[in-house]
């Protein structure tokens, strides 16, 4: 290979790796702003649509209580909601505490699976026993504010709307490296996904606040991730999803970096499997834009570490070609941010903390290795259909 070859490999490469995280944002901005902005309806308390907030829970007895006493309290016509709790073979207390809450309250139900199948085989469960307009799934540890499902369910007086995405925000961000990582990645995705919204449409939604026209979900495999196949479904038949950002819910963010690392892997894992299942039903020509939107945001960051690893290899291969200092000065930033990032990990393996500069690329290289891996247990036939949450060792 010619040392111009390995240049070319070397940039191409190099930009990649940046794309999504600086490249996207700065196309993404310009084409928003030049797409009309388009304002929430109004919908009166006589128009709203019946809804039913499905919450998935796997022994959540910790949250549940306080997961119902929040979901009845919400600012929405009694008569119109109703809250279903699909338990995955629950092996606590979560049963116990539903059927109390159903017994005092008939808008809660409890759905039960005998054995576990994972979250996507409860939301067949869940939307097939529902007779609501609008299906909002949430997460047992999602709180949401009183006017969430309210803010979000308006946007389906827009008959193009199939899908709503609303904020989930992380409440405890400021306490450990882990969080505050979590923290500033979430904060860029919350961005994407309102400048999405207004180019074409949000890609993807979000387990712990998310709505959809009961008639437009279709039932899931069960290593199917539903947050993510559902969307691509909705756009295929021809509506488009919106985001929400003053429909807030709260919840906890994983408090360290390996289970982090764990969850990152288990949702790209699902989510290429999705896109590999699904994106096929995009027409090229009405969805391209949204099809960007995909590329960019999702899929080529879940390659980023291969980018990495292939512009590693390449550089030092122009550096031991003498092809000039620019990339003996490459080569050294690279090498930097590795180092520190094993710095990273070797303080987190002692539970000691770390500075910024550390945290900041130990948390990307990880996260980006473990989107690799996720793509890698797929190619290798690991599929993963149940879940942990993030509050269990």
């Amino acid at each position: 290979m010619t040392v111009l070859a390995v240049e070319i490999v070397f940039w191409v490469a190099a930009v990649l790796v940046v794309y999504p995280y600086v490249v996207y944002p700065v196309v993404l901005r310009w084409l928003a702003a030049r797409s009309a902005p388009t304002a929430r309806p109004t919908v009166e308390d006589g128009e709203l649509p019946r809804v039913t907030l499905v919450v998935s829970a796997y022994n959540e007895d910790a949250v549940i209580a306080e997961k119902l006493d929040n979901a009845l309290a919400l600012d929405y016509p009694a008569d119109r909601l109703e809250v279903m709790v699909v338990s995955d073979a629950s092996s606590d207390r979560t049963d116990a505490i539903v059927r109390d809450y159903a017994a005092r309250d008939p808008r809660v139900k409890l759905l039960r699976q005998s054995e576990r199948r994972g979250k996507s085989a409860g939301l067949n469960r869940a939307v097939a026993a529902s007779t609501a307009d609008v299906v909002v799934f949430s997460d047992a540890n999602a709180m949401y504010e009183a006017g969430a499902i309210r803010t979000l369910v308006t946007h389906f007086a827009r008959p193009e709307v199939g899908y709503v995405v609303g904020a989930a925000l992380y409440r405890d961000s400021d306490e450990s490296e882990a969080k505050q990582s979590e923290g500033l990645y979430w904060r860029l995705e919350l961005w994407l996904k309102a400048h999405e919204s207004r180019f074409v449409s949000v890609v993807g939604g979000d387990g712990a606040i998310y709505a959809v026209r009961r008639a437009l979900f279709w039932d899931l495999r069960d290593d199917d991730i539903s947050d993510f196949v559902n969307p691509l479904q909705v756009v295929a038949a021809g509506h488009r999803g919106v985001f929400e950002p003053d429909a807030r819910c709260y919840e906890d963010s994983a408090d360290g970096f390996g289970k982090e690392f764990r969850r990152k892997r288990r949702i790209v894992n699902r989510s290429w499997r999705a896109v590999k299942r699904y994106a096929g039903r995009l027409r090229l020509g009405r969805d391209a834009p949204f099809v960007f939107c995909l590329l960019s945001h999702k899929v080529i960051r879940w390659y980023a570490m291969a980018f990495v690893l292939l512009a590693l290899a390449a550089n030092a291969l122009l550096v031991a070609s003498g092809a000039g200092a620019l990339y003996l000065l490459t080569l050294a930033v690279a090498l930097a941010t590795f180092g520190l990032a094993a710095a990273g990990w070797l303080l987190d393996r002692a539970g000691h903390a770390m500075p910024r500069p550390v945290y900041i690329p130990y948390y990307f290289y990880l996260v980006n290795l473990a989107g690799l891996l996720g793509i890698w247990d797929e190619f290798r036939g690991v599929r993963h259909a149940t879940w942990e949450h993030v509050r269990q060792a």
